[in-house]
């Protein structure tokens, strides 16, 4: 546990048995009966707020970095290059790695269970605007409705008073048909070749789902339009029942209570959904950690980054150095800086998928060009 780490979980309260009882409580719901028990020690993420915190004061460890899963580890053959980066012992490891040296790792199937974690940094390719941007129509769009600074439209205070410019965003989200990019498709593949061990997303477009990712593979982090929950009683729908009100300008409102109908996403202060639990389960086992397009600055989705094993090399994309890769960087970093997408693109090229992914591109293409014809 690093210095830092104890003092900042401790002043969320989620040292102590009380803690570890209810998470694994919240563990066992999500996953049901069965499980191993992950190692005591872990964070009450269910007690915890999702945007409480905006950045972390240091590199916050969610977990005892050296506890794993019994029976998580599995043997693997390394070829020459492998063994020059992990030590032919396992004693001696490379000291820098670069990207090329990631790309090896994962052809010689020598990480086979990759996490990732992004933000809206691989959505943009996609055309999805930032509200928070002047000159962008979203924002013009919302600043008809006097919000005092543009996060409060994602403020519970707020939408219980006004919900209009709420749905006004969502209404872009929904209507404009944003479509995947290679970002999301790149993770589609490393799917469809067994290796992505989970996906958790800050973004609440649901891009990921699009792209043919599947739910048991996602853990959205900021929840999503997928399903919604009236504001009074609490009846859950599917996020399809309230689309037809949304597109044509209407509040949608609760068939049994008339109360307001709110899509599944997190706004500020609220806890985060039940599937980010599953981070207690998966960082342990994650051999391999990507971060694309985002920021690491809203906890505790930021301080996921420090919860896998400091053995593990963690490859960060993005246009800057974020997070514990500024302020307390490992010695299995990578940092790609630059364009998220030629960066990705970078990588593919030295996978030696380009062809299988301009395949899978053109394949799911196709297939929304049918559904949406």
């Amino acid at each position: 546990m690093t210095r830092c780490a104890r003092p900042a979980l401790a002043a969320l309260g989620l040292w102590g048995p009380a803690g570890w009882r209810s998470l694994y409580t919240g563990v066992r719901d999500v996953l049901g009966e069965g499980h191993q028990r992950p190692s005591p020690g872990r964070m009450d993420m269910g007690a915890a707020s999702l945007w409480g915190v905006r950045k972390a004061p240091c590199a916050v460890e969610l977990a005892v970095l050296n506890s794993g899963i019994t029976g998580g580890r599995r043997p693997i053959s390394f070829s020459t290059r492998t063994s020059s980066i992990f030590g032919s012992g396992g004693d001696h490891k490379k000291e820098k790695l670069f990207l090329q040296d990631i790309a090896e790792l994962i052809r010689a199937r020598a990480c086979q269970r990759v996490l990732v974690m992004v933000g809206a940094g691989i959505s943009t390719p996609s055309g999805i605007p930032d509200f928070r941007s002047p000159g962008s129509g979203l924002y013009s769009n919302l600043q008809q409705y006097d919000l005092p600074y543009p996060e409060a439209v994602f403020e519970l205070a707020f939408f219980s008073h006004n919900p209009k410019p709420f749905f006004t965003l969502a209404k872009e989200l929904y209507l404009k048909n944003y479509r995947p990019n290679i970002i999301h498709y790149f993770l589609r593949l490393l799917h469809d070749k067994g290796l992505l061990l989970r996906l958790y997303t800050q973004n609440i477009d649901g891009l990921e789902r699009v792209s043919g990712i599947p739910a048991s593979k996602l853990v959205e982090a900021h929840g999503s339009f997928a399903s919604a929950t009236c504001t009074v009683c609490r009846r859950p729908s599917s996020g399809k029942d309230i689309w037809a009100d949304v597109s044509m300008d209407k509040i949608p409102r609760c068939p049994v209570c008339t109360g307001v109908v709110k899509p599944d996403i997190v706004f500020f202060g609220e806890t985060l959904p039940q599937r980010f639990l599953l981070h207690v389960l998966d960082f342990p086992m994650a051999d391999l950690l990507l971060i694309l397009g985002t920021s690491l600055e809203v906890e505790p989705f930021a301080s996921l980054s420090e919860a896998v094993r400091s053995s593990v090399p963690r490859l960060l994309i993005n246009r800057d150095v974020v997070g514990p890769f500024a302020w307390c960087p490992r010695s299995r970093d990578v940092v790609q800086l630059g364009d998220v997408v030629h960066s990705v693109e970078r990588l593919v090229e030295l996978l030696g998928w380009r062809e299988e992914l301009q395949d899978l591109i053109q394949q799911e293409t196709e297939k929304l060009d049918g559904r949406d014809g």
